[in-house]
């Protein structure tokens, strides 16, 4: 038997309303501890971590430790 999965409330970035672009990412922040992400096109893949991870994950991606374009 499998655990129910948390009732997550994704919410898209405001550039990501816009109904020109049709995959965006989408954040879940409404469980305590918990950061859900999701591709808007596969909402039944949700990757979960700590807000510890969600931070240094952040962070990096500010820094541009994952800039994929350069």
């Amino acid at each position: 038997m499998s655990a129910k999965r948390p009732e997550f409330q994704f919410v898209r970035t405001a550039a990501c309303r816009d109904a020109r672009v049709n995959n965006c990412p989408e954040v879940a922040t409404n469980i305590p501890g918990v950061v859900a992400l999701r591709d808007s096109e596969r909402p039944d893949t949700i990757v979960t971590m700590t807000a510890a991870d969600w931070i240094a994950l952040t962070d990096a991606v500010k820094a541009g430790e994952y800039d994929v374009i350069a």
